[in-house]
């Protein structure tokens, strides 16, 4: 797989691969997310296309960002047919290596209760839950 920024031709596709994967919600517009990320650290924003070739097919995605704080990453999808092949694995490791660059100290992630399988995934690379618990208030409706 090749790890290369995302480009704005790639938005539907990327759409496409999100709501395959179920990461989706009615309440939040990918486009405007994707638009959102586009504006801030936008080269943390990967995506993985099967092969070495720009115009091969995309499978999969990482959205990334550091506030100085502390690191995040959000939209990790892999194509279904090509999830147990360790893509995630590398997409997240490219993640953190561009987050240590910019001397990003943690890395933070989301998920969804219930989703076991994705637990499972990230406590493989390491992470481990860390008694915090999440809260969210939406400033702008999509």
């Amino acid at each position: 797989m090749l790890i290369r920024p995302f480009r704005e031709e790639d938005t539907e596709t990327v759409v496409a691969l999100w709501e395959t994967c179920g990461l989706t919600r009615p309440w939040n517009d990918p486009r405007r997310d994707i638009a959102r990320k586009l504006r801030v650290q936008r080269e943390l924003f990967l995506v993985g296309v099967d092969g070495a070739g720009d115009q091969d097919p995309l499978i999969a995605t990482a959205m990334a960002g550091y506030d100085g704080h502390r690191g995040w990453v959000y939209y990790v999808a892999v194509a279904p047919d090509h999830q147990g092949e360790r893509l995630g694995a590398q997409l997240m490791a490219e993640a953190e290596r561009l987050l240590l660059e910019l001397g990003c100290p943690k890395i933070n992630i989301q998920i969804r209760s219930g989703n076991d399988r994705v637990i499972g995934f990230y406590e493989h690379l390491g992470f481990t839950p860390d008694g915090a618990l999440g809260f969210g208030k939406r400033l702008i409706a999509d």
